[in-house]
């Protein structure tokens, strides 16, 4: 069992920094930038959930303690004792799991990118309905979900699909990154093609790459220097032209090679922003990469791999089986989950990461 002092040193060192930030938003001028407010919310809310954690923590060895002192007079209060003993283990637990060291992005927004790769028209319907998936699951949350461009294919799905979705919640456990950082990879699906005439089951991969979506603009620093800019018209299924104005937009940033192509909207104004959001993100991914890639301790203790090509889960619409290839969850509710029922497979990524960072964290102690 816990001592009521084990986290009082970590705590004590929140609750300042928790009376530090009650202070910075009761200053308008914080108010005055959005961005910048919405960081400082976002981080409130995070050590009060971990400071309420604490208060009943403190507050259930208060009740043990009296229940034990009772059930010396009278047998009839240990049973009492033992189920705030309980409460007690669980109330633990659950503090020491909020004090792992978050991810300082998981209260951000995020850009989702869906691609289809091998398997042709069968991997571009089921980029369509990863699309489906995730807007419903979205949906469930509470999330607003922003289309920002897409290729359709000549059946109706995509070629690629870009999406922003965003949470109106300051808390950061609600945070769109928080849940859907595991999402980036390939996604296996095993089911007869629409495209299949003879009943065969084939085996296509489609790409989802997941980005956290810069607060402020500064965040980034762009130099237009290095951005190479060309407009062309719009092209839909086939490749035929679905506009008469020269309204897409491909920015290339010259540094990094990263290339972002937009023409969803029919305003040249409204892809260039777009794209310029896509690309901030992307810019953002491959910082923290770098900076993951120096830290190997960090790397080693998320789940969320930074190689895109992992196949990281597959969608067996036969056996109605979703299996997640690096956490071992599988389960035979493939429809459902197709429907946005996507939380228990997202819970078993959060779990094994929490997992891998105790695990990380407990070796570091002894050492």
């Amino acid at each position: 069992m816990s001592t009521p002092n084990e986290f009082a040193e970590s705590v004590g060192l929140l609750r300042d920094e928790h009376a530090e930030l009650q202070e910075q938003l009761a200053d308008p001028e914080l108010h005055a930038n959005p961005a910048r407010a919405k960081k400082v919310n976002r981080r409130y809310a995070e050590l009060s959930q971990i400071l309420a954690a604490d208060d009943k923590l403190s507050s259930l060895h208060d009740d043990l303690e009296a229940a034990n002192e009772l059930a010396r007079e009278d047998e009839m209060f240990a049973d009492e004792a033992e189920a705030i003993s309980q409460q007690l283990d669980e109330q633990h637990e659950k503090l020491r799991r909020l004090l792992i060291p978050r991810d300082p992005d998981d209260g951000r927004d995020v850009i989702m990118e869906i691609k289809g790769g091998e398997g042709g028209e069968e991997s571009a319907l089921f980029a369509a309905d990863l699309l489906r998936m995730y807007t419903h699951y979205a949906e469930g949350r509470g999330w607003k979900v922003e289309l920002l461009d897409k290729a359709e294919s000549d059946l109706g799905g995509y070629k690629s699909v870009q999406v922003a979705i965003k949470s109106t919640s300051n808390e950061p456990a609600d945070g769109v990154w928080a849940s859907l950082k595991y999402e980036g990879g390939v996604h296996r699906v095993q089911r007869v093609p629409a495209t299949e005439s003879q009943g065969r089951i084939h085996t296509s991969t489609t790409g989802v790459l997941v980005f956290p979506e810069v607060d402020e603009p500064e965040e980034i620093n762009i130099d237009p220097n290095d951005l190479k800019i060309d407009v062309y018209r719009s092209s839909g299924p086939g490749g035929q032209s679905v506009n008469t104005t020269d309204s897409a937009v491909r920015i290339t940033h010259l540094p990094t090679g990263i290339v972002v192509s937009m023409q969803n909207e029919k305003s040249q104004i409204q892809n260039r922003a777009a794209a310029m959001r896509v690309l901030q993100a992307r810019l953002l991914a491959k910082q923290q990469e770098e900076l993951a890639e120096a830290e190997a301790g960090m790397r080693a203790s998320q789940i969320r791999s930074m190689d895109r090509s992992e196949r990281i889960r597959t969608y067996n619409f036969p056996e109605n089986r979703i299996a997640d290839h690096r956490t071992g969850y599988k389960a035979y509710n493939l429809d459902q989950v197709m429907d946005g029922a996507l939380g228990p497979v997202i819970e078993s990524a959060i779990h094994a990461d929490e997992e891998a960072r105790l695990a990380s964290l407990s070796g570091q102690e002894d050492a």
